[in-house]
């Protein structure tokens, strides 16, 4: 298998290790119905356990220690991607399911675009606004829909607005953390945002398990949630990502972001018993086919 192959799979695999995070992430915090782990709990407890590990990679490979200015940009991406993100997922899948949840970020990969277009003043073409404008129409639509479908009236839910808000701090994240990947590394960046947010999430995660269900009460299906985001959402899938992109042409592979939505929605289904609703399938493949027209616009010089 040639390199670029093997960055191809790489970052399939990456993907699929990423959709698995929406069910997963609510084995771990159960519903309203049938709560488990908080969401705070479940969100600060997974980026120590990755800390740790983190911690131990960095050790074994002699790592040299981030500049001042470049331990601002961890802490941005740390609040973003380890804190902001998880913690807005965690709460929307109390209340909403997780082929309801792939709609709303599979606008992520188009937001860090515009993130990146707006805070590195990145000159794009009209046609990439134009997409990103249809991707949050949709999104809006899909949200406002589905409230009046559920007896709600025309407004989104709350659980839209969280997932929103998650999807806008882990772009601004995402572009922290690459404005400092090419000094300290693609694979070294997760370990050191892990580390960044360690003096957050350490503390909060020892706050918060006093009010965590009794340990013989949480079923085990809760505890493979968390140990699921612990180790792979939070750790093994971005070292796959990275190397990917390393070992593989990073346009080419990059791409497979598309699947990510896909994934979620398909690993819903034997996980939760929650069939692929062709409502879902419909606007995710709408959302995912503005972010891809708007990466081949994202070239194209504004004029």
């Amino acid at each position: 298998m040639t390199p670029a192959s093997r960055g191809l799979w790489l970052g399939v695999a990456a993907m699929a290790m990423f959709g698995m995070t929406l069910p997963m992430t609510q084995l771990a915090t159960g519903t309203a119905a049938a709560p488990q782990f908080t969401p705070l709990f479940v969100t600060c407890a997974r980026a120590v356990v990755a800390a740790g590990l983190s911690a131990l990679w960095l050790w074994h490979a002699r790592a040299p220690w981030p500049t001042l200015a470049q331990w601002w940009l961890l802490a941005v991406a740390a609040a973003g991607n380890a804190l902001a993100y998880p913690l807005t997922l965690a709460w929307a899948l109390r209340t909403e399911t997780s082929q309801h949840a792939a709609v709303v970020t599979a606008l992520a990969p188009l937001a860090t675009s515009a993130v990146a277009a707006l805070v590195l003043r990145q000159r794009v073409g009209r046609g990439f606004w134009a997409c990103a404008v249809a991707g949050c129409a949709l999104v809006v639509a899909f949200s406002l829909w589905r409230a009046q479908r559920a007896g709600l009236g025309w407004q989104p839910s709350p659980a839209d607005a969280w997932l929103a808000l998650g999807v806008l701090a882990a772009s601004v994240g995402y572009v922290a953390g690459a404005r400092i990947t090419p000094a300290l590394g693609a694979e070294r960046v997760i370990c050191w945002v892990t580390l960044a947010a360690l003096p957050v999430t350490l503390p909060l995660a020892l706050q918060q398990w006093p009010d965590q269900p009794a340990l013989h009460t949480v079923p085990w299906t809760a505890w493979l949630g968390f140990a699921y985001v612990s180790l792979f959402s939070m750790w093994i899938a971005f070292f796959a990502w990275y190397r990917a992109l390393a070992q593989g042409d990073a346009v080419r592979v990059s791409q497979v972001q598309l699947l990510q939505p896909f994934f979620a929605m398909a690993f819903a289904w034997p996980i939760h018993g929650q069939p692929v609703a062709p409502s879902s399938l419909g606007f995710g493949a709408a959302v995912v086919a503005t972010v891809w027209l708007g990466r081949r616009f994202g070239s194209a010089p504004a004029r």
